[in-house]
């Protein structure tokens, strides 16, 4: 088998052509010779037997008169006319007993002749081959009758040498027969195996140079054609379309889609008439030309994102997948991590972003979007010296070479988070205006009973009463009790009028709350609204700042407050209601602020987190607090849902994640 592999397609129909053609030729010729030649020995038997019956008929009454001079010229005549003296070796006529009566022999007649060939009564003639000394003779006997009596038998012996000499000269007419066969049919098979295999061939070569990168090949199949690429205008302009080419493209994503344009005149995507090979021609030339045009689109589109790829505002970063090591970077990378290109390649993505990089990098398998892309905000990288800045992360899974990556481009936001920082602490300090009032009130109250008390020992010491140890003990308790109620208003103060870090951490949601609660809970309730908590205990933690959090729900319950006031004006005996409850269902947090204020009407819903955007009356809000909440929540991977009914009041429900 493997050498049969090794043979060429034209040897093997060569020789499978030459083989067949032999075999059928030798079939035909053997038969025809076993036919011919028993045909021929069959013939000069009957010649043989037709002279013997000449004999006996001419010869019979030379026989019954004893004339045996005349029958022995008889039968020389018969021996010697024409060509029978070649093939007839003797003639002799037996008598009834056996006698030889005449014979032909020029040597005296042999005994063991007159009895080697014997015929039966009421047989026709009988057939042997007999040998007298060197010479080899089919006998032929023939009875010679009179009547129905014998009276003798006429022998004939044909030559086998001259027969032998017919059948040679009849093998050799064969043998040329076969080798003129022979001759033409290995011409033929050349011919026909050369004509088959040639575009074949041409079709090897070609495949061979293409599979080298050569696609500047001349496709010679033979064929007159103009195969010049700059004939087609589609290669020319790359944002021409194809119709075969981008037709067959389109078909594969939608086989209903076709646009049935073609061009006028199209010497690359056509079909000719003919066999199978220049069938086979014709789709090999139009597989090549479409191979030629997918790659010069494919570098053209390589070039252009390549030029996108450096010249890009924004780093981007070519990670392999599994190892998380940068293969690539564009320029706009070294300049923001001030590391050089060489420095970058072969470095862990995970050192430029730590291990928020690395929980991004891994959320792509995890991803359920249709992209598959993630999408990771406001995520801290360090430079070359470990300078800390943030950025905005986007992921995407690609093909790069032979391995699975991930396309990183990242967005450098310290700027804007700085400006936003700045924006949230003019709010805070806004808000703290606002709240400047109840704020005094609140560290009024344990100042007067501070006040009390220290006023009341000094009462006692001018009028000389004895002070009791319980008393002193009594009073200290109460004053240390004022001194940390208004230290930890002060606390919250300060923690809420910080400016927040940039680091997140993990957040116990109802501490927030419950810092919020100890500025503003008694103006609230001066203010004749109730708060309710329903806190849940062991609730879990989220990530976040808890002076954000904080800013976060002044600002809900500063609007429920101003809500429920709008109502009041409307409804003066009534009293405000705010119900505050956090709980946890499925790995996310919640907390839920209801007010049984006028509530929101659709329209005002749809543009409530819009910056600027307030129904307030003039000066009495900048349209900030809301927007900024919705910020914040977004940040910490949170969403924010309003359900309220007119007349009825409304409910903002913040749904954060909880961290792992």
């Amino acid at each position: 088998m493997k050498l049969h592999a090794r043979v060429s397609l034209k040897n093997k129909i060569f020789i499978s052509i030459l083989a067949v053609i032999m075999i059928i030729s030798a079939t035909i010729a053997l038969l025809a010779r076993w036919i011919l030649v028993s045909g021929l020995t069959k013939e000069l038997e009957q010649r043989g037997i037709a002279v013997a019956h000449s004999i006996a008929e001419r010869g019979n009454g030379f026989v019954l008169e004893k004339s045996y001079a005349e029958l022995l010229s008889l039968i020389f005549d018969e021996a010697r006319l024409r060509e029978r003296q070649h093939m007839i070796n003797y003639i002799y006529v037996l008598g009834y007993g056996g006698e030889v009566l005449s014979h032909t022999l020029t040597v005296p007649f042999p005994q063991e002749l007159g009895v080697a060939n014997p015929i039966d009564e009421g047989q026709g003639y009988s057939v042997r081959l007999v040998a007298i000394g060197n010479q080899i003779s089919y006998d032929i006997a023939v009875p010679m009758n009179e009547g129905l009596y014998r009276i003798g038998t006429v022998h004939v012996g044909l030559s086998k040498e001259h027969n032998d000499r017919l059948v040679a000269k009849l093998r050799f007419m064969f043998l040329g027969f076969i080798s003129a066969v022979i001759t033409i049919v290995f011409y033929v098979s050349h011919r026909i195996a050369r004509y088959i295999t040639s575009p074949l061939t041409r079709l090897t070569r070609i495949s061979d140079a293409l599979s080298q990168g050569d696609f500047d090949i001349s496709l010679d199949l033979g064929e007159d054609l103009d195969w010049a690429v700059t004939n087609c205008p589609a290669y020319q302009d790359t944002n021409m379309p194809c119709w075969h080419f981008d037709d067959q493209r389109r078909r594969t994503h939608d086989p209903e889609q076709k646009t049935g344009q073609v061009c006028a005149t199209c010497l690359f995507y056509r079909k000719r008439q003919g066999d199978e090979v220049i069938q086979l021609a014709d789709s090999f030339m139009s597989m090549v030309w479409s191979i030629r045009l997918y790659r010069k689109r494919l570098q053209e589109s390589e070039g252009k994102y390549r030029s996108l790829f450096d010249s890009g505002p924004d780093p981007i970063f070519v990670v392999e997948g599994s190892s998380e090591v940068i293969l690539d970077a564009n320029p706009r990378a070294e300049e923001l991590y001030e590391y050089t290109k060489n420095e970058l390649i072969g470095l862990s993505f995970i050192a430029l972003g730590g291990e928020q990089a690395r929980e991004c990098l891994n959320a792509l398998h995890d991803s359920e979007t249709l992209t598959g892309c993630v999408y990771c905000p406001k995520m801290l990288h360090f430079k070359k010296d470990d300078k800390p800045f943030y950025v905005n992360m986007h992921a995407c899974p690609i093909s790069y070479g032979r391995v699975q990556a991930v396309i990183v481009a990242v967005t450098d936001i310290t700027e804007i988070m700085e400006k936003d920082t700045h924006l949230m602490q003019a709010a805070k300090m806004k808000t703290l205006g606002e709240m400047s009032a109840g704020i005094a009130h609140e560290i009024n109250q344990p100042l007067n009973v501070i006040k009390m008390g220290s006023e009341y020992l000094n009462l006692l010491a001018e009028q000389n009463h004895e002070v009791t140890a319980e008393q002193i003990k009594e009073m200290a308790m109460d004053i240390s009790h004022q001194v940390d109620r208004a230290t930890d208003i002060i606390n919250n103060l300060r923690a809420f009028g910080k400016k927040s870090g940039l680091v997140m951490s993990r957040v116990n949601m109802n501490e927030p709350i419950k810092g919020v609660l100890s500025i503003i809970g008694r103006q609230f309730s001066i203010q004749r609204i109730n708060i309710r908590l329903e806190l849940h205990e062991h609730l879990p933690l989220i990530q976040g700042h808890n002076n954000r959090l904080q800013q976060v729900f002044f600002n809900l319950l500063n609007n429920a407050r101003d809500a429920i006031q709008e109502k009041m004006e409307a409804v003066p005996e009534l009293w405000g209601d705010i119900l505050i409850r956090t709980y946890a269902q499925e790995g996310h947090v919640s907390v839920s602020f209801s007010d049984n204020g006028p509530g929101i009407s659709e329209s005002v819903r749809n543009k409530i987190f819009e910056p600027f955007f307030t129904t307030k009356q003039t000066g009495k809000g900048m349209g900030l607090g809301l927007a900024i909440t919705y910020g914040i929540v977004r940040d910490y991977g949170g969403k924010v849902s309003i359900h309220s009914k007119m007349g009825q009041g409304t409910t903002f429900v913040l749904t954060f994640p909880a961290a792992e």
